[in-house]
């Protein structure tokens, strides 16, 4: 369900009733800028009750990385060396 905030923004509500106020190309965005290189795969999953963004980024290098990102505010919430 899409609705708006206080603040004007495009809100949706996942199934279970929490709140996705970034989508899944802004959480690419921000996921890039942090560790550039191509986007392998994103994932949206529900942990401890935190809607959040798992973003997989290949590198020049051809080293993966996981940027997860928290959907309500788009904050990074770790950058992770996948093996």
């Amino acid at each position: 369900m899409y609705g708006n905030d206080h603040n004007g923004r495009i809100t949706s509500t996942a199934g279970n009733g929490y709140r996705q106020r970034i989508t899944a190309q802004q959480a690419a965005e921000l996921a890039v800028a942090r560790v550039p290189g191509q986007i392998i795969h994103v994932d949206l999953e529900l942990d401890n009750h935190l809607l959040k963004y798992e973003v997989y980024i290949l590198t020049d290098q051809g080293v993966v990385y996981e940027v997860v990102i928290a959907s309500k505010d788009g904050r990074i919430l770790s950058v992770e060396r996948e093996d």
